[in-house]
């Protein structure tokens, strides 16, 4: 996603404190997830939620007189995106269901150091420095801790960590491809059209390999499931795109490392997942890797400036 406009604003303290906010939802929705499949199929809980999803961005579009026309060669492009973001999706929702929140928020957060890798091959002047090499080798560094002496983990977990895996290299590529198309698009239409296209699939799977599509329901279920359809998919989509529009792009990931530090800690309190020595060693590389790559101090400074 770029931004909107090109005269980008200095990021406040209540801008921030905001960023830090969407992150932090943001990193609770692996959590979110494994609550809902619970008593919902993995690949039914995808197509309900974007069904809701791609419902709500439509009639925020609409109010917003937002125009849905594509131009003559976007199809192609959309398409493309579309089916990397169903199978994408599809991987992750199979995956997650096979490992603990905690352990995929992790591993899922490798997507930006796995984007900056192909952005240097990819995207003309995205080159890796020597500050985002030793981002990068401190994310993957991290990584390799989680999966290190797995003598007491199940081969279902680690069939489950491996998934996610693929799909943080799956969405990376996903997501440089987009950054090279995203200009000739309004931002909304690279997320609503991907999900219209998805949901059919993802219920189709749901009928063929959830088994029981929908098990049971109850109140946390519902609440969960309504969080990653409208909190996260929808709202956390539109305030992402509002603040591109005013702030740089840069300064809003300069906060990305508290996602996975969330989805950890939040795993651990709503799940009870078991948060060893290791995860919490794999999360202080991964998140001191992001820092890493996006840190800016003079940023920092400006923000702790105007609180």
């Amino acid at each position: 996603m770029t931004s909107l406009n090109p005269q980008n604003q200095t990021l406040s303290f209540y801008a921030a404190l905001f960023t830090i906010l969407l992150c932090v939802l943001f990193g609770a929705n692996a959590v979110a997830i494994k609550i809902c499949i619970r008593g919902i199929g993995a690949f039914t809980t995808a197509g309900i939620r974007f069904s809701i999803a791609a419902a709500t961005i439509t009639i925020w579009a609409l109010l917003t007189h937002r125009s849905f026309r594509l131009k003559k060669g976007q199809f192609l492009q959309i398409l493309i995106i579309s089916l990397i973001f169903t199978i994408q999706l599809s991987l992750f929702y199979f995956g997650i269901s096979k490992t603990y929140a905690s352990r995929a928020s992790l591993i899922i957060n490798l997507l930006p150091f796995f984007v900056l890798c192909l952005a240097h091959f990819f995207i003309p002047g995205d080159v890796i420095t020597g500050r985002k090499f030793i981002g990068i080798l401190m994310g993957f560094g991290g990584v390799l801790f989680l999966f290190a002496s797995q003598d007491n983990i199940s081969s279902q977990l680690l069939k489950g960590d491996f998934i996610i895996l693929g799909v943080a290299l799956l969405w990376a590529c996903n997501t440089v491809y987009i950054k090279r198309i995203v200009s000739n698009f309004k931002p909304f239409q690279i997320v609503l059209y991907p999900m219209l296209f998805s949901v059919p699939f993802f219920f189709l799977q749901g009928f063929l390999w959830d088994g029981q599509m929908v098990d049971y329901v109850n109140v946390q279920i519902i609440a969960s499931l309504l969080y990653q359809s409208l909190v996260t998919a929808s709202f956390g989509f539109i305030a992402w795109n509002t603040l591109l529009q005013k702030y740089e792009a840069t300064s809003l990931n300069a906060f990305m490392f508290v996602m996975p530090i969330s989805g950890v800690v939040l795993s651990g309190i709503l799940l009870d997942d078991r948060i060893d020595a290791r995860v919490w060693f794999a999360l202080i590389f991964i998140a001191a890797g992001i820092l890493v790559i996006h840190l800016n101090p003079k940023l920092y400074n400006k923000v702790l400036k105007g609180a």
